[in-house]
């Protein structure tokens, strides 16, 4: 299907159901979202320059951006500012916009303008990573410019269809006596992935073989309870949700906890949370060393065990989790006792 016509196709969608999201429209029409982007005339294709174009866009003023997967939306309202890139990893660090870059998955960028002038980025799949879109405050001379500086002729999508199955290795073949010793080691939370890599183990694998006492399954109600529970009280926490190609955090309390369908929202100035609940197949509450004492999570992942969404009580280097958060996640119901029940 060549572009005039896929665009065409995707007008009349868009008649029929004018809410319908690009990344729905563009399942239904059968193409990846990156070639219905590439397909509509007001883009501009961008070239791969990821870190000097993120290093460019705090220059645009207050920007929303917005990281997701298939079962989590994650949305922040900011300045794009402090942006760092070594090889293919970097990081936003800004009080609102804040952001972790895995740049070896990305493979396309579009600049769109519009109704909603944005920037987006897209993987070898045709899947969002990382969309950047302007608000009312944003310097749009400022947009165009960059854009220019940026644009590219080459608009060609070419997306890989092939995606790797995601298979864990025997229990047997780990050295478990290792793995549960190294985590016991752990010193910061982000030796965590290199434990996981050095082991060979993929996340829920790891969960399932962690040592004893540091994992407990809880209920997918455990969600909603811990975000009504931290609105209540006002507890400050963090939210990271993201993909392969970017994680975005959000740190700071919740207000309005609004479920809709099978969405649960969190409706806030400033930061958008949208998570899918029937896409939810698995929660756990887990516990992990580090120099400063424990730090507690909650994780969730999907039935294909991808990771979802992760939540943290607010904490800095140098300091213990708060004690409120710790108390918070140590309530959520016990997943083996709610069957029990």
């Amino acid at each position: 299907m060549n572009a005039s016509t896929l665009w065409q196709n995707y007008l009349h969608l868009k008649a029929a159901e004018p809410k319908i999201r690009a990344r729905d429209a563009a399942a239904r029409l059968g193409v990846s979202e990156a070639e219905l982007v590439a397909a509509d005339p007001l883009s501009t294709t961008l070239f791969p320059k990821w870190a000097d174009i993120l290093g460019a866009l705090e220059v645009l003023g207050p920007v929303m951006t917005l990281t997701r997967n298939e079962a989590a939306v994650h949305e922040k309202t900011g300045i794009y500012a402090n942006v760092s890139i070594q090889g293919e990893m970097g990081l936003a660090l800004n009080p609102e916009i804040d952001l972790r870059f895995f740049l070896h998955s990305w493979r396309y960028g579009f600049a769109l303008r519009g109704e909603r002038p944005s920037i987006q980025f897209f993987d070898r799949h045709g899947d969002a990573v990382h969309k950047i879109f302007l608000t009312p405050l944003s310097d749009a001379a400022a947009y165009d410019e960059l854009v220019s500086r940026y644009a590219s002729s080459h608009a060609c999508v070419e997306v890989d269809l092939q995606r790797e199955a995601a298979n864990e290795q025997p229990d047997a073949a780990i050295d478990l006596a290792a793995f549960r010793q190294g985590w016991l080691n752990l010193q910061d939370t982000h030796d965590f992935f290199p434990l996981l890599r050095r082991f060979g183990l993929r996340r829920p694998q790891a969960l399932r073989l962690a040592p004893q006492g540091y994992v407990r399954p809880v209920t997918l109600e455990s969600v909603s309870l811990l975000l009504h529970a931290a609105a209540r009280t006002q507890l400050s926490i963090m939210v990271f949700a993201g993909n392969h190609g970017c994680l975005q955090i959000h740190t700071g309390p919740v207000n309005k906890i609004v479920p809709m369908g099978p969405w649960l929202n969190v409706l806030d100035p400033g930061f958008n949370l949208h998570l899918r609940m029937d896409l939810f197949a698995h929660a756990y509450v887990v516990r992990k060393p580090t120099r400063d004492g424990e730090v507690t999570s909650l994780e969730c992942y999907d039935a294909a065990g991808e990771l979802i969404v992760q939540f943290f009580g607010e904490r800095k280097p140098g300091k213990p989790e708060l004690a409120a958060w710790a108390e918070l996640a140590l309530s959520l119901p016990d997943l083996e006792l709610a069957h029990a029940a």
